[in-house]
């Protein structure tokens, strides 16, 4: 089973929208802080509504492997950051790039509950992650 798998089943198991959103809610509250050093222009996902920031960074123990860190404004994308963040962190570049975010938005039916300007905002929020993930990437490359 993969992780998009393990996580559309947590959702699936939850009987209604209420009760999902409660769940995005509560794992956006367990999202560790992020330092606020972090939170500058290059992190800031500006298409958002919500103030939302999102960094990369290696794993010390591994520097192949890159995590992320995030903070956001609002409680339900908040959530949804932190869904992402647990999903692409403690991977190469290649394995976040193979990720199907796409695949994980259609099977939580997120177009169908969140409004449009926050659909648009969670996909910045991806491709925030890219980015940073990427920039992040080829600075050890060119090191």
């Amino acid at each position: 089973m993969s992780e998009i798998d393990e996580i559309v089943d947590a959702f699936e198991f939850l009987d209604d929208w209420d009760a999902r959103y409660e769940y995005l809610i509560s794992i956006g509250e367990d999202l560790p802080s992020m330092p606020s050093g972090l939170k500058t222009q290059e992190n800031w996902v500006k298409p958002c509504m919500s103030t939302v920031h999102v960094a990369a960074q290696r794993v010390p123990e591994d520097p192949v492997l890159i995590r992320f860190v995030g903070d956001c404004d609002t409680a339900i994308i908040k959530g949804v950051l932190a869904l992402l963040i647990d999903l692409l962190s403690y991977r190469s570049i290649e394995e976040i790039r193979r990720i199907d975010v796409d695949s994980l938005f259609k099977r939580l039916h997120l177009e169908e509950h969140l409004s449009p300007n926050r659909h648009v905002g969670i996909y910045a929020i991806v491709d925030k992650m890219l980015e940073r993930a990427s920039t992040l990437a080829s600075l050890q490359e060119a090191g």
